[in-house]
């Protein structure tokens, strides 16, 4: 009602959510009403949301709702842009190196990735802040509400690799995303036939292209405007 009561202000043309949006919630909520009203009047083209990984292991350590919970939530997204005749997107930010995230899972979301097509320009990287459950699992290796021992990767070297992986596509990550390839024993995944992430040693310059639209941005995702790839750490959780 508080975003109703905006829209009618005088003066007041647009009111835009950028991000925040609890994706989860929006699927628990059997009345479409709001997610309309978002599409229809909140969004300037494209939204931000925060699944942050797509392995269920880790999503779990994130507090997170299981990855099937936003592949139904982009397909919604989706569906409802196109029933309103608006051509919006998604920018999801994803996290590596979180408390749970071995080699396999930062795998796993490159291949993700690939599969959507999706080149994300900026990655957020797992910075321990106090006073988080994900910060008393880096320091103790323990999930405090399970009392079970958690992965946590913390070496320069091991963070740097998964976040490579988030970025394979980018020729300064190459050496990185080979290596990260070798420890986990994916070597399939080195190639130049369509699916592999990166090019064997004796092709440098020649790494497969993703998959999907090839886009910086997925289909439904986030607005396709160049910018220079980046990557940033993240202090959230």
């Amino acid at each position: 009602s508080l975003l109703r009561e905006l829209r009618v202000l005088p003066n007041v043309k647009k009111v835009f959510i950028r991000s925040g949006i609890r994706f989860d919630y929006l699927m628990a909520d059997k009345d479409d009403t709001f997610f309309r009203e978002l599409c229809k009047y909140h969004v300037s083209g494209q939204l931000k949301v925060a699944p942050e990984h797509i392995s269920d292991k880790v999503l779990m350590k994130l507090g997170k709702p299981e990855n099937a919970v936003f592949q139904a939530f982009c397909k919604k997204y989706k569906r409802i842009n196109e029933e309103l005749g608006l051509k919006q997107y998604m920018v999801p930010y994803l996290m590596s190196s979180h408390p749970g995230s071995t080699l396999k899972e930062a795998v796993e979301l490159a291949e993700y990735l690939r599969d959507l097509g999706y080149m994300p320009e900026q990655v957020q990287d797992f910075y321990p802040t106090p006073g988080t459950l994900s910060t008393a699992m880096y320091y103790t290796g323990i999930d405090p509400r399970t009392k079970e021992k958690v992965y946590v990767p913390k070496t320069p070297h091991e963070k740097a690799m998964q976040r490579a992986l988030l970025q394979y596509y980018l020729p300064q990550n190459r050496q990185l995303v080979l290596s990260a390839l070798k420890q986990a024993g994916r070597q399939d995944l080195i190639g130049t036939k369509p699916g592999c992430l990166v090019a064997p040693e004796q092709h440098a310059g020649n790494s497969p292209k993703p998959s999907g639209n090839g886009q910086r941005h997925p289909k439904g995702g986030a607005s396709p405007r160049n910018r220079k790839p980046s990557s940033k750490k993240s202090r959230r959780h």
